[in-house]
This record gives C-alpha cells, structure tokens and sequence, in this order.
C-alpha cells in the first residue's frame, strides 16, 4: 500500500491512538476547526514567518506564559530549533556539554558544524532501563564548557533535578539548551512536572506536536530576551528552516497555545485512573512516569514485543516498544473531546492473552554512564558489512532505533558484541533502526 492507502486503512479500522501527535487522530481538541483550505502562503495579510509583523507576529505574542521570555514558532519541529543553537554557537571555542540520551538530531548538529562535545556522568531508572538524568554533574570540569544541552523529561516521561544542574551552570555563566520535545504539556496544571522554563533555563524547545493538539512538526522555541546569542539563533532559524512554512501547521500551534491556557485536567485525571484499573484487571503491570502523561505496560509472561501484538490485534497503537514492555502516551482528555475511550475500555476487555509460550532471554547492553568527549570524525571510505559480522569495526553511521532516536552506535565508536546483539534481537522482533539496512551497516573500509 502507498501512504494514502495505509492511513486510509487505519482509518477505516478505527485505530485508537496512544501514541503522539498529541491530537490523537484529531480527537483532542480543536482541530477540526482548521480545514485543507487554509492552506495558503504569504499572501497580502497573511505575514512571513521570517519576518513577522503582522497576524503572524500577533499570533505570537500570545506565547506569553514565561515573562522575559520570546516564543517563536517552528514548523520543521524541535530539530530545528536544535540545530539553530548549536550553529549559533559553532563560532566560540569550547565543547558542548551534551547528555547520553541526546537526540539524533544534536549530533547532527555537532557533526554539521564539527564541534566537540562532552558527555555528562548520568544515572538510569530502575523502572525503564534507560537514562534518567544526571549524575554528580558538580564533578564534570566545567572551564571549557560553551553550552550546555539536557533532555527533560526523557522519551519515557521521567524527569530529574534539573534546577540543581540549570544553579550549577548558572554560577559558571554557561548558557542552557534544554530539549523538552516531550514536555510541551508540562505545567497545564499542577498534576503535571514544570517546564525547566520555570527554573531558568535559558532556551527551551518544546514539540508541541507530540503532547498537545497541533498538527505534525509544530514546535515551539522559547529563548530568554537578554541572552546573548538570541540574535544568532534567530538568523540560523532563518536560514534552516523552509522559505514555505504551513499556515496550517502555525495555526495549529495557536490553537495549541489556547487549549494549554484552557486545560481542566479533571477528565484526564478519571480517565487515566479508569484506564489503569481496566489494565490491570485484565493482567498487566501498569509503570507509573514522574510525567503521568506516561504509561509503561508489561506483563509478566510476556516480553514488550508480546504485549505490543496483543493491543495491535485490536486496532489499539502505541509509542513504543521496549523488550519488556510498551510505552503508552495518554491523550489530554477534556471536556467535549472525541476520544473513543469507551470503545478503548471495550477492546482491552476483550484482549485474548496468550501465556503458555516459553520466552527467549532478552539481549541488553550496559548503558555506559561515564564522563568523557565526543569529537567530530571525518570516516574516509567505507563499505557495507553484515550486522553480525561487524564486531570489532568502526561504524560509518550513527545507529538509531527509532522511536525513541536516541544513537545507540554513534559514527565513529567501534562496534561491540553487546549492541550488536541487542540489534539483531531487536530487528528480528519487528523494530526499525535508522542506519541498518536488509541487517547490513555501514563501516570504515580500512583496507
């Protein structure tokens, strides 16, 4: 099937989301009050996101819940915004500091523009495996540091003391990049964690797109008005992101804006609790997320792998899939909504789960925790091996499973025996990894 012929077939399923766009296949919020006619481009009235001055700028100004704080829209996503600082910043000499859980998108932006970076110590959750914030960041030499970057929360919803390490940096006088793409929604109301905003961070970016209503690549990027190199940021902005930009995306973020400033979270609250008890009643293990947006699903008897069919075989989609369990991103429920939660209720009723199989012990690799330097390498020549045979060898790309595009194998590193099989497993379960192909990658050819 070609994509209009696939998303027509989901659609004719009646596919329930739990997963992001925080919309839900426009079943949260106000979307539907945008129609493909809007569509339009810099028309008489209609301003230039480059350079705003009219309804664009208007718009804007109502991104106005952080005083001495300037919001802009992006409509090339988070990323975006990512790489416009990191370019901004390519100019003073330095490294960046830069968590283990970073983005693909920050090293492209290191390798883009051949920067140097150092990783920060980091701790990892005992209820997801993965890293979970920063570890003794008091420890890290910080003299030649030009940025700092944190993701808060991570993929999963689980958040740190980031306003110990924003006090921390501050004393050093470096500025904070903090990728809060999953944290668009974080302080819609006190049952929520606050946006490192709140603490003092100096640029955040947030993906409105993934928590709250507004359509595909909708993001939004806040910088403090003093800050020194705002200017720079602005003009990268520019040059990166497309001369074309979508109305309807913008408008979109807009309405986001509204339904954020709106938000009652009591329905959220009764259906969450709701699904929770449904959950468990039927046999899973519920995980709760310091972000309650977030729900981590296991079972017992079965890996994540297993789980994720059983809520697939009933047209139920979610995030992510983990070797021991499923990630869950919960709708805003709100008043007047059109979520089908009652048809979902219905379909984990009915799940029919299987556990008379005998499972396979899962393959994982030890996450490295320590502080060291990631630098920019130029590969040479290279060539395309087996998977399975490339231990030993120096990869050629960075390998990232996606979700939650967090490398795993950076372009550079050499290829351990515990990653790759890891990978394998992973592939054979029916996972996606950016950078393997038909189980072949991509190595430096030394020969």
């Amino acid at each position: 099937m070609n994509i209009n012929e696939k998303l027509n077939s989901l659609q004719k399923k009646k596919a329930i989301s739990l997963h992001v766009p925080g919309h839900h296949n426009n079943t949260i919020g106000y979307l539907n009050e945008l129609n493909v006619a809007m569509d339009m481009t810099e028309i008489t009235g209609l301003d230039d996101l480059h350079q705003p001055e009219e309804c664009i700028q208007k718009s804007m100004s109502q991104l106005n819940r952080f005083p001495h704080y300037n919001g802009q829209y992006l409509v090339n996503g988070t990323t975006v915004g990512i790489l416009s600082v990191i370019y901004a910043v390519q100019h003073l000499s330095g490294e960046i500091l830069i968590p283990r859980n970073a983005h693909k998108s920050i090293y492209n932006a290191l390798n883009l523009t051949k920067q140097d970076a150092r990783w920060m110590p980091m701790t990892i959750s005992e209820k997801t495996g993965q890293y979970n914030g920063v570890d003794a960041l008091s420890s890290v030499d910080l003299s030649n540091i030009k940025l700092a970057v944190f993701t808060y929360p991570n993929y999963y919803g689980e958040t740190f003391d980031i306003e110990e390490s924003i006090k921390l940096l501050k004393a050093h006088n470096i500025p904070i990049l903090v990728d809060e793409a999953h944290g668009a929604h974080f302080g819609v109301s006190s049952y929520f964690p606050k946006s490192s905003i709140v603490y003092g961070a100096d640029i955040v970016v947030q993906s409105y797109h993934k928590t709250l209503p507004a359509l595909t690549m909708g993001s939004v990027i806040y910088i403090k008005e003093n800050l020194n190199i705002k200017t720079d940021i602005q003009d990268y902005l520019k040059m990166l992101q497309t001369s074309s930009p979508s109305y309807l995306v913008m408008a979109s973020l807009e309405s986001a804006e509204n339904f954020y400033k709106n938000y009652n979270d009591q329905f959220f609250k009764r259906n969450r609790k709701r699904l929770i008890e449904t959950l468990q009643q039927v046999g899973f293990k519920v995980g709760s997320l310091e972000d309650p947006l977030k729900l981590i699903v296991s079972h017992e008897k079965l890996t994540g792998f297993e789980v994720q069919s059983i809520f697939e075989e009933s047209n139920i989609f979610v995030e992510l899939c983990h070797q021991k369990f499923i990630l869950l991103v919960l709708p805003l429920w709100h008043h007047l909504d059109r979520f089908p939660f009652d048809e979902l209720i219905e379909r984990i009723n009915k799940f029919e789960i299987d556990v008379e199989r005998i499972h396979v012990q899962e393959e994982q690799f030890e996450l490295p925790c320590h502080s060291t330097t990631y630098k920019y390498i130029d590969i040479g020549d290279t060539r395309n091996i087996e998977l399975c045979s490339s231990v030993g060898e120096i990869s050629a790309v960075d390998v990232v499973p996606y979700p939650p595009g967090v490398p795993v194998i950076l372009k550079g590193e050499i290829i351990s025996q515990d990653i790759v099989d890891s990978l394998l497993q992973w592939l054979n379960r029916g996972g996606r990894v950016e950078g393997i192909r038909n189980k072949q990658i991509k190595v430096k050819d030394e020969q």
